[in-house]
C-alpha cells in the first residue's frame, strides 16, 4: 500500500512540474494526467507537503478558481500574474492559460 502511494505521489509531482510558466491546470487534470483520475485530493496533499519545491501556484480549482484562502490565495494570484496569467474576475482566464497535458509525453 505504501509503495503504491509513493508511486502515485511521484507521478503527481512529475505531472505538476510539466505545467509551464504562464499556464495552469486543475487538480483534477493533474490527477488524470498522472494516471490517477479519481485522486484530485491527493494532488492537494502532495502540494501541501512540497512547499516551494513544486510550482504549486499553477494548480487551480475547477474553472480556474483559486481554492486557497486568504493570504495563500492572494499569494497564488500574485505569482500567477507575475507569470503573465490573466484573470476574469476571481478566476483564471482558462481559455487562454489552461495547460493541455500530452499524455504520451508523461
Amino acid at each position: 500500500m505504501k509503495r503504491q502511494s509513493e508511486e502515485r505521489e511521484t507521478a503527481i509531482r512529475k505531472t505538476i512540474r510539466q505545467i509551464p510558466r504562464g499556464k495552469v491546470a486543475t487538480y483534477s487534470q493533474v490527477a488524470a494526467s498522472a494516471g490517477y483520475p479519481l485522486c484530485h485530493r491527493q494532488v492537494v496533499q502532495v502540494l501541501r507537503k512540497s512547499g516551494d519545491s513544486l510550482p504549486w501556484q499553477r494548480v487551480v480549482g475547477a474553472g480556474g478558481r483559486i481554492a486557497l484562502k486568504r493570504e495563500a490565495g492572494h499569494d497564488q494570484r500574485l505569482r500567477l500574474e507575475m507569470e503573465g496569467v490573466k484573470f476574469r474576475g476571481s478566476r483564471v482566464a482558462m481559455e487562454e492559460h489552461q495547460h493541455v497535458f500530452r499524455t504520451w509525453e508523461v
